[in-house]
């Protein structure tokens, strides 16, 4: 049995998500948890919610089946709409910025 969670539109940059998401790809549920709740990154906060949104979709398909033994199967990080701002340069020019987004799926299974 699968269980699938996704977050869209999250203001993390999808090349710093994918740095947390490809820590735990593989892993059990239990140790990713631990994982990301001791990682020092600002995108593991969001990937950690999305991990116990699936956990929870899992257990409301099939309340029976043991948590413990669920792993990560698929995980990746998406390119979501970035915002375009403007960053004040010299002499009264502006150069544009990119405010990334990204979209977070996990998937879970025995």
């Amino acid at each position: 049995m699968t269980a699938q969670a996704t977050a869209r539109n999250l203001r993390v940059a999808p090349r710093k998500a994918r740095l947390v998401v490809d820590l735990i790809r593989g892993m059990n549920v239990v140790r990713a948890m631990a994982q990301l709740s001791t990682l020092r990154n600002r995108a593991a906060a969001p990937v950690m919610k999305v991990l116990q949104s699936a956990i929870a979709n899992a257990d409301r398909h099939d309340p029976e089946a043991e948590v413990d033994n669920f792993r990560v199967i698929t995980a990746y990080v998406d390119e979501a709409r970035a915002l375009k701002r403007f960053r004040p340069r010299a002499m009264g020019r502006a150069s544009g910025i990119k405010k990334r987004s990204s979209h977070i799926t996990l998937e879970i299974g025995e």
